[in-house]
Formats: structure tokens, sequence, C-alpha cells
């Protein structure tokens, strides 16, 4: 069974971030939060909440369903940090013109699926 969280607009750019789900993607979920732990990127604070959230999830809809579920048997299947809108600002520069500022976000997608040990 899969367990997914994301987060959606997220205000870093996806360059920034798809280099720590490529880290952290075919990993057990506890050793990818113990990964992101010591990574010193604000973008694996934001992969590492959407990690906690999958994993609520997966306790949630297993309480639910009145199964139990080891956490130790979660995998990250899938990590995926795709790109968002772009909010564009203006910058007035030399001579009346005007220069713009790209603000960045991304989506960042994590599955959780269970295998058996």
């Amino acid at each position: 069974m899969a367990f997914k969280a994301s987060h959606r607009l997220a205000r870093i750019s996806a360059r920034k971030v798809r280099p720590l789900a490529d880290l952290v993607r075919g990993k057990f979920a506890d050793e990818a939060l113990d990964i992101l732990r010591f990574q010193p990127h604000r973008g694996a604070r934001m992969l590492e909440k959407v990690i906690q959230s999958a994993l609520g999830n997966a306790q949630d809809v297993s309480q639910s369903r009145g199964q139990s579920l080891k956490q130790d048997n979660l995998v990250i299947a899938e990590a995926r940090v795709d790109g968002g809108p772009i909010i564009k600002r203006f910058r007035p520069r030399a001579r009346g013109t005007a220069y713009p500022i790209l603000k960045r976000t991304s989506h960042i997608h994590v599955t959780l699926e269970e295998i058996e040990v």
C-alpha cells in the first residue's frame, strides 16, 4: 500500500531540493530522516517535514483500518520535486529600465510503500 504526502507552493527553487530528494529516494523512511537531519540546507527541513507527514498518514490509515503497521518497513518509493508557479517582481535599474526578479516555487511529493522483509 502506498502512503502519500506533498508540500505544494513551497517557497524554494526546485533546483535546490532535487539533490536532497535524490539522496533519500529508495531508502527506509527512518534512515532518510536521519540523513536529512544532518544536512545544512533549508530544503532538507521542508523534505523532512513532508516525509514525517507521509509517516503520519501511514499511521493514521493503518489505525483506521484496524491493521498494524511497522514503520521500519516503509521505504521512500517516490521523492519528486516539481517546479511550481513563478512569482514575478520588478526592480528599477539604471536609466529607467526594469529588471525582473523571479521568485521560484516548487511542489514536493513523497510516496512511502510498505515492503515485506
